[in-house]
């Protein structure tokens, strides 16, 4: 007899020995896990199965159709099964087993059944039964005793968590896109939790928790794991959906075992069918696929982006196809409460990307200017590398809030935890390095104290912001009329374009010109050419006079400024640069100080089109966030002498090498 929670979990391991050779082992969860599901629930349906189908035969003999609300009085559960089999039946006919198994399966409630037909386990029925490994599972599984009198629901939870774990570890090709390491989570529980006493140490406290991609539940658990140590009398509700089928079920057959509501987990795309619409929730935890492309879905998101605006989910911007993260971020932060209510905290991870991404016309930028000038986000963590496990990239956790403390309001904390890490004895896939309690604590720390120190800088939120100006130059040309420069008209359009008599006119006309002298004026060379082409007859549009100014003309610093008809300098688009001035700081001045002193003639582009959309203020609004900049920390160069000591001691062993190959 298995007794205990470690025991119970070994022993449903072991079993995946059964499939070794007949599956990979990134296979076995498919076995396992639903099997491990349905022996509990064989367990579960067992106490009232007989009330249950006596119910049932006297709903089919009145012929009532919704017999659901009547079977679950009856069985005092949301879950039921009209079948009469059990495990220990099933087991007793082997040769009937798999027909009898899907039937089985198939007399449970509509929510269970949906269970089982995202983890296709009917598919993994007909698999185990040509490997003629059905029968020897099966009854591996009749084994162990899990009723709730002997297993209770949250034991059934850890039971059924560390399996996931395991499965996950295992899998590494899948892992990190359904599975987010263990440490890193309570890291992300314990930062969103930290500022609300209430319900750490409250009887009575009620909350709620969402993740709008939940992979296979590990933040759900950990956060109920989290709330159930520090105040055993609060309560925390836990909602998430998953778009994945096979982590769909893992997720929500894991509610179902712990006893919270199955029908809180919804299935599919978060973003064209949200599953709680409508729903707020006190705190929210994401890890959402990074870099994945939401082209799918690119219609759906758009029409809601224009046509509902802020009224909608994704109001701020979009960002590029190529990356949805920052979608998943937009839509957690239509789903907090009011802070009348209380407000909502959520954490997610990101990878850089959406720190800094995309200029001031991006929807990237666009999106943490919505946010920063709102004051929404508390905090941002710098993970270690090879923390994931199909990554190695640096990660990192924003926190948000709408309902700041005081002391943070306006600010925005950067912590470094980019080195507290300690090296794994053993890889898993790309995980090479891991979190300790002892880090997690110390970050924690560091984001309670809210203190400028080594690892933790407090920033404005302004000073992730700026105002992109166009700075023009004048344009300068000089004129030659040589051979090659007549030639090259040939590459012009507007030139190429005339009948072929006033082409070669043109060209003649042209060549008559001093071949080595130079005009430095662009009007008087303009003027030459004119006066050049009347005197032959030549009637020249203004576009041909401007592709002789393209062909012949060259860009020389030393040259006249070229001005139009009014006497203002034309700029050269190719001397064209844009200039971030931070926010706060007058541009003009910003221009006097840092632009006009190291480029003579230089002006500030203030066309509509370089205005603000929002603020309609000269330069357009951008927000990044330059996290490695606030920790950069300088390295002197090496002093010469020691350079010069190293580069003789290598010349001295060179010596020596060619002097020993000459001996020989």
């Amino acid at each position: 007899m298995v007794d205990n929670f470690n025991e119970k979990a070994d022993f449903i391991w072991s079993i995946a020995d059964l499939l070794r050779g007949d599956y990979k082992q990134s296979e076995y969860q498919k076995v396992i896990l639903p099997l491990t599901v349905l022996r509990r629930l064989d367990c579960v349906t067992e106490r009232n199965k007989d009330e249950v189908l006596e119910r049932y035969e006297q709903l089919q003999e009145s012929g009532i159709e919704n017999k659901a609300p009547a079977l679950r009085r009856a069985a005092n559960a949301e879950v039921y099964n009209t079948s009469t089999y059990t495990f220990e039946s099933l087991c007793n006919d082997p040769d009937q087993l798999a027909e009898n198994l899907d039937y089985y399966i198939n007399q449970y409630d509509e929510e269970t059944k949906e269970i089982f037909d995202k983890f296709d386990f009917d598919h993994q029925i007909e698999r185990l039964a040509e490997a003629d490994l059905l029968f020897k599972v099966m009854q591996s599984f009749a084994e162990i005793d899990l009723h709730p009198d002997t297993v209770p629901n949250e034991e059934m939870g850890y039971i059924y968590e560390e399996l996931i774990r395991k499965f996950n570890e295992l899998s590494n090709e899948t892992a990190g896109e359904h599975f987010t390491p263990r440490e890193v989570i309570e890291l992300m529980v314990n930062l969103i939790f930290s500022e609300d006493d209430q319900i750490l140490t409250e009887g009575g406290a009620v909350r709620t928790l969402y993740d709008p991609a939940c992979g296979t539940g590990g933040m759900l658990s950990v956060a109920e794991d989290h709330v159930r140590a520090m105040n055993g009398d609060a309560s925390l509700h836990v909602y998430g959906q998953e778009l994945n089928p096979e982590s769909y079920a893992v997720c929500n057959s894991d509610m179902l075992l712990k006893g919270q509501d199955p029908e809180n987990i919804a299935y599919g795309n978060s973003f064209t069918n949200d599953g709680f619409e409508g729903r707020t929730f006190d705190y929210m935890l994401s890890n959402p696929p990074f870099g994945v492309s939401w082209k799918k879905v690119k219609e759906e998101i758009e029409r809601e982006h224009e046509e509902k605006g802020f009224a909608g989910r994704f109001g701020a911007g979009t960002p590029r196809v190529n990356d949805g993260s920052m979608l998943f971020l937009q839509h957690m932060l239509s789903k907090r409460k009011d802070t009348d209510e209380g407000g909502s905290r959520l954490a997610i991870v990101f990878n850089g990307s959406p720190l800094f991404n995309g200029g001031p016309n991006s929807g990237e930028s666009a999106i943490r200017r919505w946010i920063l000038e709102n004051d929404w986000l508390e905090a941002i963590v710098g993970l270690p590398e090879n923390l994931f496990y199909n990554t190695g990239i640096r990660t990192y956790i924003w926190v948000l809030s709408n309902d700041k403390p005081e002391e943070r309001k306006g600010k925005t904390q950067l912590i470094d935890a980019r080195e507290l890490y300690e090296e794994m004895d053993e890889s898993l896939g790309e995980k090479r390095h891991k979190l300790t309690e002892e880090h997690i604590s110390e970050i924690t720390r560091i984001f309670g104290d809210l203190d400028d120190n080594g690892r933790s800088k407090v920033v404005d939120n302004q000073e992730f912001g700026y105002r992109r100006i166009v700075i023009d130059r004048p344009l300068r040309l000089r004129f030659r009329a040589t051979e090659e420069a007549i030639e090259s008209l040939d590459d012009e359009r507007a030139f190429t374009n005339r009948d072929e008599e006033v082409q070669e006119g043109i060209k003649a006309a042209l060549g008559e010109l001093d071949s080595d002298e130079v005009w430095m004026d662009r009007e008087a060379f303009m003027n030459e050419v004119e006066l050049t082409l009347n005197m032959k007859g030549l009637d020249v549009r203004n576009s041909v006079y401007n592709a002789i100014e393209r062909a012949l003309g060259e860009r020389d610093p030393e040259a006249e400024i070229c001005r139009d008809g009014n006497g203002n300098p034309e700029h050269d688009t190719d001397l064209r640069e844009k200039e971030r001035v931070p926010l706060g700081t007058d541009i003009r001045e910003y221009f006097e100080e840092e632009v006009a002193p190291y480029s003579q003639n230089a002006w500030i582009n203030e066309s509509s089109k370089y205005h603000d959309d929002q603020d309609g203020a000269l330069g357009v609004v951008g927000y990044e966030i330059k996290f490695e900049k606030y920790f950069h920390k300088y390295t002197p160069p090496r002093p010469v002498s020691e350079i010069n000591s190293e580069i003789s001691e290598v010349e001295n062993e060179l010596v020596d090498m060619l002097n020993s190959l000459t001996e020989k």
